[in-house]
């Protein structure tokens, strides 16, 4: 069997490396979750969240652990502690409304001699195929409702970070779930693509490029297994005339580099109103000017490297075509000591002169760059805004809340900001549009990915 290797991106040694699973283990683990499964459904809803809270103690209880840890897997700075704050929220929040989420629905019109309800039973087998960016993040955003739902997980991490699905297991097992109810599987991409297409699994929620999407809709092919895809993203901001100039600085900057601009929803493009962009573009710079690229586990970085060489060398190229074309770079490179050709250490770019015939306006990112443009009114905002085969989030920056509202009827995007961005609101379905992906998890209706109605249609009378 192969051998799956994380490299580290802080200086390109081997970090871990794991065999990937023996196919008769990857049907053990089926069998066994399968089994599992079954009692687990008949386990009341409480006593299932609250298993699921006993993961949650124990997995923040390595905090201390994984931060550093994480460093060294994919790069992103120990000084900002990792990513549980988040993660704590999304399971407590799931836990708390899971009773209400899952309650049988009532119709209406009663009926007198009958009993008529529609429950959510759970799908049975789940599979989540993890990405590196937001390891515990994007995870946790289906496993946890997933078995509160009273489905069994199988885990599939990625690669570049591959101790993350250890993790979850040290914590669930720590949590005292049923043998096999959860599983982490070391696996290839092709042990995955056999795995889904064997029909051994009930749901599959994948997080990663649109490639990857296609693979694994083409792995399901004939299944029809439902599936649950956040793909590529380029997300847009609109910063109006009466926006907090300064405040929209600030929060789009952070928007756009934090965690090397390796997040799903970060914004790659702004567009600003005439009558804001010098100063709004002054003021971009001189805050993206602060920041200190180097190693991750030195508590002054605050921009650390990318995950891997490639994915730097993709913004490379996006901004070697983009000034090739016109554009202008206002961060000089040299200004980062530790900026180097051929390494993931990039230095955040910022770019002026774009238009949408270049890549950097128009193709996933995904990494420390972003393109302004002046725009004279709403309707050219909205218009380039919606230019995009992508649609995850849009942030509209401005004082005039129902302007917010109308623009964010038209704009073709799963969620809509007002005044903020690059954050996921637990109470909301987390979707998209267009080659984002189909399905959406967290809020009820994630709950409702996860279950499938069962309608109960009792005459007694």
């Amino acid at each position: 069997m192969s051998d799956i290797v994380c490299i580290s991106p802080i200086d390109g040694s081997e970090l871990v490396r794991r065999p990937a699973a023996a196919d008769a283990a990857v049907a053990q683990a089926v069998a066994v979750a399968r089994a599992a499964q079954r009692e687990w459904r008949k386990v009341p809803i409480a006593e299932r969240s609250a298993h699921v809270l006993r993961f949650l103690d124990a997995m923040l209880a390595m905090n201390q652990e994984i931060v550093p840890e994480l460093a060294q897997q994919m790069g992103r700075p120990v000084r900002y502690g990792g990513e549980f704050r988040g993660f704590e929220e999304r399971v407590r929040y799931v836990a708390g409304m899971a009773e209400d989420a899952l309650a049988p629905v009532v119709p209406h019109d009663e009926r007198a001699g009958f009993r008529r309800y529609i429950k959510r039973d759970p799908l049975g087998l789940v599979l989540v195929v993890a990405p590196w960016n937001y390891p515990y993040l994007t995870a946790v955003n289906t496993i946890a409702p997933a078995l509160i739902a009273g489905n069994a997980v199988l885990l599939k991490h990625a690669a570049q970070t591959i101790l993350v699905g250890e993790r979850f297991q040290m914590a669930m097992d720590h949590a005292g779930l049923p043998n096999g109810l959860f599983a982490n599987l070391v696996l290839t991409h092709d042990q995955t693509s056999r795995l889904i297409g064997s029909g051994a699994v009930d749901f599959v929620n994948f997080t990663g490029s649109v490639e990857g999407g296609r693979a694994i809709e083409r792995a399901a092919a004939g299944t029809f297994t439902p599936l649950g895809l956040e793909l590529g993203g380029k997300d847009p901001a609109y910063v109006r005339a009466d926006a907090d100039l300064d405040f929209a600085v600030e929060n789009l900057v952070d928007g756009a580099f934090y965690n090397s601009g390796q997040c799903c929803c970060g914004i790659e493009r702004i567009y600003v109103h005439e009558s804001l962009y010098d100063r709004f573009v002054d003021g971009f710079v001189e805050l993206t000017g602060r920041y200190v690229l180097g190693n991750p586990l030195d508590e002054a970085t605050t921009l650390g490297p990318m995950a891997q060489g490639r994915f730097a060398d993709l913004i490379r190229r996006q901004t070697a075509q983009a000034l090739a074309r016109g554009a202008t770079a206002h961060i000089d490179p040299a200004a980062f000591p530790a900026n180097r050709e051929g390494t993931p250490y990039l230095a955040p770019q910022v770019l002026t002169g774009v238009d949408h015939s270049m890549s950097v306006m128009t193709e996933e990112s995904f990494g420390p760059v972003v393109g302004i443009m002046k725009v004279k009114d709403d309707a050219e905002a909205l218009a380039l805004m919606n230019d995009s085969v992508y649609g995850l989030t849009a942030s509209i920056w401005t004082a005039d809340l129902d302007t917010a509202e109308e623009l964010g009827n038209e704009i073709e995007t799963g969620t809509v900001f007002m005044n903020r961005c690059d954050y996921l609101d637990p109470g909301l379905a987390w979707t998209g549009v267009k080659d984002t992906g189909r399905g959406a998890s967290l809020s009820r209706i994630g709950f409702e990915m996860l279950t499938r109605p069962k309608s109960f249609h009792l005459r007694y009378g």
